[in-house]
C-alpha cells in the first residue's frame, strides 16, 4: 500500500493521561500477554482502533479497538465524513497519514478534551472495495518518538490483512471480531522476552514458523536459538540480550533448520523498550517467514538471498521454485518460465502462473502433461539466444514470433542459463505493461542466470541419483503383496529424508501355503546404497528359507548364518512371523527388532511379548527363540521399523506409545487407510521407515484335510487309493472319485519309482475344490515327456493328471518336493466342508498294511 511517509502536521497536542513530556518508552497500557498485545506492543501503538462507514455514509463508526481505553487517549466513536479531521482526510483521500502531533477529530467541536501529552498518531486506510474504501485502522502511538519504518510497514500489512476480512463481511456496518482473526491470517508470530533471564512468551504461531509443537516447547530462549543456522546465531543474540546503547526497532533475517531438516528463512522486526535507569527492560518484536525478499531490496542482498537459497535447492523443482520467488514478484513481472536444455529438447521445470490460460496459444498447444513441451522449433529467436549463450533482452513492440511476443508482450527477457561451457537451460521472464530494462537491473539478471545454470545442472544431477535409488529401492522392495484368503496385508515404505532415497528397511509377505503365510520386516544399519545391497540379499534369503518350507526360528538362523558369511560390516535386525490363516496361530521370532504390535478385536492395542534374540549377523551360533501367540478374527498386526517411532527428539518408548495409541485409534475396516494413519502427517523423516499391516479376518470356508504315510511295499498304490476312497466317501464325494482315485495312482506312484525316501498323500476339500498333494524326498521336478508315441511304455500318467485337473504343479520343500494337482468337484457332489464323517464325528484311520493315515482338522 503507498503511504505518504513525509507527512507531519502540527496540531494541538494529543496526550496521554499522566504522562511525563521527556517519555523515554513507557510499557503498553495492557501488559501483552496476548499475541495482539505482543504484535501491537513491538508496532509501539497504545491504542488499535477499527473505523468503518456507518449505514447513512455520513460518518465513519468505530466497532473494534485494542488495547487503551480510546477515550482516555481522545478518540472518539464517529467522525464525520466529509470532515476535517485527519480520519476523515485519509478515508477520503485513500492514503495513509503518519502525524507527529495531531488531533483525531474534528478540530472544531468534537466534543473531547484533548489530553496532556503530545503523541503520534497513524491512519491507515482500509482497501477499496469496488472503488469506496471500506473504512480506517487508527493507531495511537504509546512514545513521542514516532513510528519507525519497521513499524510503520508492519502496521501497513495489518491494514492489508483487516481489509481482507473486511471484505467478506456481509454487514460491514456490524463486522464480526476483525483485530485478531487478521493478525492470524498474516502468520506472524510475536515474542516478549526479558533480557538476561533466558525466557521468552511466544505464541503458537511462532513456534509453527519454527516447527517446534506447542507443548514441547520449554519457554526457553536457548531452546529457539539452538533452531538457527550457527553463522546467524550472532545477529539474534544482539536482539535476545542488546546493549545498553541499543534502543528502538531492530530489522534482520535469519535462517532455522526445522527438526525436519528443511531450512527456512525468517525475518525478525524487535523493539528494545527501555526501563527508568535507561537500560532495555524488555524486547517484543514479531516474526514472520521471508521466502522472497521485497522489491526495495538492494541487487547485492538479492543475490545473497539468492544464493543461499539454490545451495539449498536439491532437486530441479526447488532450483524452480527459487527462480520464480527470486525474479517474479521482486522484478514485477508477469510470467516466469524456466526449462532445462536436455540434447536437442528443451523440457519446461515450472511456469508461473501455472495455469494454461495465462500463456500464448502455441505454448497451450503443447500441454499434455503437467508442462507443455517447450516449441523451439516454432521459436527461432529463442532457439538463436540458445545458441549464442548471451542475454536478450526485448522491449514492448519488439518484432517477435507470437510464441514469445505472447510470453511477455510488454517486455521479454531472454536468459540462457550456463553451467561449464555449456548451457543448461534458458529463462524466460515476461511483463505484460512496457517495462524498461535499466542497468542495475541487467546486471541484476546477469548474475541471476549464471547462479541458477549452476544449480540447475546440479539438480538434474541430484534428480538422476535419485532416480536411480528408487529404481533400486522398488526392485529391491515387492512390487505387490499377495491376496490372502484369511487376510488382507498392505506396507508403506518412506526412504529418509537425507542422502539416497534408498535404504536398509525392508518387508516381504510371503504365501507358504494355502493356509500359511510368513510376514517379514527388517532393518539393515545405515541407509546407503551398502545397506539397500545387504538388505536385497537378506529379503532374498528369508523368502527362500522360508518357502523351502523351515519354521520360523530355522528360517531366520539361516539367514543370521549367511549374514556372519558375508563378512561385511553392517548388522540387521528382524521379525518374522509365520502366520496360521486357519487357526488363528501366530510364530514370532525376533532378531533385536522391535517388538510387533497387535490390535484386538475391542479396539485395545499392545506389543506382543516376544522373546528376543541378538541381530542377524552379530554370532553365528545365536539362538532365536521362538514365541506363539493366537490371534482372534478381526485382529490386526503391525511391524514397524525404528524410524516410524524413534527421532531425535522421540525416545523409542514415547514412539511405541503414540503408534499403539494411533494403531487403538485407527479404523480397521480400510488397512491402507490405517497404515497411512500410523505414518501421520511428518512426511520424510531422519530414518526411513517400513510398516507392514495384516487384518486377519480368518477363512470364510475352513478346508478340511487327510493324510497318508504311505510305506514302501508293492501294494502301496492300492492302500493309497482305498485311503483315498474312504476319505471321500466320508466327505460325500462320490461323482468325481473316479477321477481323484486316477490323479492319486498316477502322483503316488511317480513318486514311488522315480525317487527315494518317505512318500506322503494330503487330500485337501475347500468348498468345490479338491488338491491331492503328494511330497516326496527327491527336489527334482518331474518332467513331462516330450513325445509320447503308441509304443512308449510310460509318461503318460503327467499328462492324463494335467488333462483332469484345473491346475498342477511342483512346488519345493524343505526336504524334497510337493506335486499338487487341483480338481473342481462336478455340480451337485455332495461333500462335508466340516471334515465329519457320516455319522458327524471326526474320524482317524488307524494303521493298515499299506500305510498310517489321518484325517479330520488340522
Amino acid at each position: 500500500m503507498p503511504h505518504n511517509g513525509g507527512t507531519r502536521a502540527a496540531a494541538p497536542g494529543l496526550r496521554a493521561p499522566g504522562a511525563g513530556a521527556a517519555d523515554t518508552g513507557p510499557s503498553p497500557p495492557v501488559p501483552d500477554r496476548s499475541p495482539r498485545e505482543r504484535a501491537l506492543a513491538f508496532a509501539g501503538a497504545a491504542v488499535a482502533a477499527v473505523y468503518v462507514p456507518g449505514p447513512t455514509g455520513g460518518e465513519l463508526g468505530l466497532v473494534e479497538s485494542a488495547g487503551a481505553d480510546i477515550e482516555a487517549y481522545g478518540l472518539p466513536k464517529s467522525v464525520p465524513v466529509p470532515g476535517d479531521s485527519a480520519i476523515a482526510e485519509a478515508f477520503l483521500e485513500g492514503r495513509p497519514r503518519w502525524l507527529t502531533t495531531v488531533v483525531p477529530g474534528s478540530r472544531a467541536g468534537g466534543g473531547w478534551e484533548p489530553p496532556d501529552t503530545e503523541l503520534p498518531l497513524a491512519v491507515l486506510p482500509l482497501g477499496s472495495a469496488g472503488g469506496d474504501w471500506l473504512g480506517c485502522l487508527v493507531v495511537v502511538g504509546d512514545c513521542a518518538d514516532g513510528f519507525c519504518a519497521e513499524q510503520r510497514d508492519f502496521l501497513e500489512r495489518y491494514a492489508e490483512a483487516i481489509a481482507g476480512r473486511l471484505r467478506g463481511e456481509a454487514d460491514r456496518g456490524a463486522p464480526a471480531p476483525l483485530l485478531d482473526p487478521a493478525l492470524r491470517s498474516m502468520r506472524v508470530g510475536s515474542f516478549a522476552l526479558v533480557p538476561g533471564t533466558g525466557v521468552v512468551e511466544t505464541d503458537t504461531a511462532l513456534l509453527d514458523l519454527v516447527g517446534i509443537a506447542a507443548h514441547a516447547f520449554d519457554g526457553r530462549t536457548d531452546t529457539l536459538l539452538s533452531y538457527t543456522l550457527p553463522e546467524d546465531v550472532p545477529a539474534l543474540m544482539s536482539v535476545v540480550e542488546p546493549s545498553a546503547q541499543l534502543a528502538g526497532c531492530r530489522e534482520l533475517e535469519f535462517r532455522i533448520r526445522r527438526p525436519t531438516g528443511e531450512l527456512c528463512w525468517l525475518h525478525l522486526c524487535g523493539r528494545v523498550l527501555r526501563g527508568p535507569d535507561d537500560r532495555p527492560r524488555r524486547v517484543v518484536g514479531v516474526v514472520t517467514a521471508a521466502p522472497v525478499l521485497r522489491r526495495s531490496s538492494s541487487d547485492v542482498a538479492r543475490i545473497q538471498w539468492l544464493t543461499a537459497a539454490l545451495d539449498e535447492a536439491t532437486t530441479v523443482r526447488d532450483v524452480s521454485r527459487v527462480v520464480v520467488a527470486a525474479l517474479r514478484e521482486p522484478l514485477g513481472a508477469d510470467r516466469v518460465a524456466l526449462a532445462e536444455l536436455l540434447e536437442d529438447r528443451l523440457a519446461v521445470s515450472v511456469l508461473d502462473p501455472p495455469t494454461a490460460e495465462s500463456w500464448p496459444e502455441l505454448w497451450r498447444a503443447q500441454w499434455r502433461s503437467e508442462w507443455p513441451d517447450a516449441p523451439v522449433s516454432a521459436l527461432p529467436t529463442l532457439a538463436a539466444t540458445l545458441r549464442d549463450g548471451r542475454m536478450s533482452l526485448w522491449p514492448a513492440g519488439a518484432a517477435l514470433e507470437p510464441g514469445l511476443a505472447g510470453v511477455g508482450p510488454g517486455g521479454l527477457a531472454v536468459l540462457p542459463l550456463p553451467a561449464r561451457s555449456r548451457v543448461a537451460g534458458v529463462c524466460l521472464v515476461g511483463w505484460d505493461e512496457p517495462h524498461a530494462f535499466v542497468p542495475e537491473e541487467r546486471a541484476l539478471l546477469t548474475a541471476t542466470a549464471g547462479l541458477v545454470g549452476q544449480a540447475l545442472k546440479r539438480a538434474h544431477a541430484y534428480d538422476a541419483e535419485q532416480e536411480l535409488a528408487t529404481m533400486l529401492q522398488r526392485s529391491l522392495l515387492p512390487p505387490r503383496l499377495p491376496e490372502l484368503p484369511g487376510g488382507i496385508a498392505v506396507a508403506r515404505y518412506l526412504p529418509a529424508k537425507r542422502g539416497l532415497q534408498v535404504g536398509g528397511d525392508w518387508y516381504d509377505v510371503i504365501a507358504l501355503s494355502d493356509r500359511k503365510v510368513a510376514l517379514v520386516i527388517g532393518d539393515v544399519q545405515g541407509h546407503s546404497a551398502g545397506a539397500a545391497t545387504i538388505m536385497g540379499q537378506m529379503r532374498t534369503a528369508v523368502r527362500a528359507y522360508a518357502v523351502e518350507g523351515h519354521p520360523p526360528d530355522v528360517v531366520v538362523s539361516h539367514a543370521n548364518r549367511l549374514l556372519v558369511g558375508m563378512e561385511t560390516d553392517l548388522f540387521a535386525t528382524c521379525c518374522y512371523v509365520e502366520l496360521d490363516l486357519e487357526e488363528g496361530t501366530a510364530l514370532f521370532v525376533r532378531a533385536g527388532h522391535l517388538a510387533p504390535l497387535v490390535r484386538r478385536p475391542d479396539g485395545t492395542a499392545e506389543e506382543v511379548a516376544v522373546e528376543g534374540g541378538l541381530p542377524l549377523g552379530v554370532l553365528a551360533d545365536a539362538e532365536f527363540p521362538l514365541t506363539s501367540v493366537a490371534l482372534a478374527p478381526g485382529s490386526v498386526l503391525a511391524l514397524v521399523t525404528d524410524g516410524l517411532v524413534e527421532a531425535v527428539d522421540l525416545e523409542v518408548d514415547e514412539g511405541m506409545r503414540l503408534t499403539r495409541q494411533a494403531l487403538a485409534a485407527a479404523d480397521p475396516s480400510d488397512p491402507g487407510r490405517m497404515a497411512d494413519a500410523l505414518l501421520g502427517e511428518a512426511g520424510r523423516r531422519e530414518d526411513d521407515v517400513a510398516l507392514l499391516l495384516l487384518r486377519y479376518d480368518g477363512m470364510r470356508v475352513r478346508p478340511v484335510r487327510a493324510g497318508w504315510v504311505v510305506w514302501r511295499l508293492p501294494d502301496a498304490v492300492m492302500h493309497a487309493r482305498r485311503f483315498t476312497a474312504r476319505t471321500l466317501r466320508s466327505w460325500r464325494v462320490g461323482a468325481d472319485a473316479d477321477t481323484v482315485l486316477l490323479v492319486v495312482s498316477e502322483l503316488v506312484t511317480n513318486a514311488l519309482v522315480h525317487t527315494q525316501g518317505p512318500v506322503r498323500l494330503d487330500l485337501t476339500l475347500a468348498a468345490d475344490r479338491l488338491r491331492v498333494t503328494v511330497s516326496d524326498s527327491s527336489p527334482r521336478a518331474p518332467a513331462k515327456p516330450v513325445v509320447v508315441d503308441w509304443e512308449a511304455t510310460g509318461g503318460r500318467g503327467l499328462l492324463l493328471v494335467e488333462a483332469v485337473s484345473a491346475s498342477w504343479g511342483s512346488v519345493p520343500v524343505g526336504g524334497g518336493k510337493q506335486v499338487w494337482s487341483e480338481l473342481v468337484l462336478t455340480t451337485g457332489a455332495g461333500r462335508g466342508q466340516d471334515g465329519d464323517g457320516p455319522d458327524g464325528q471326526d474320524r482317524q484311520d488307524g494303521d493298515g498294511p499299506g500305510g498310517r493315515g489321518e484325517r479330520g482338522r488340522r
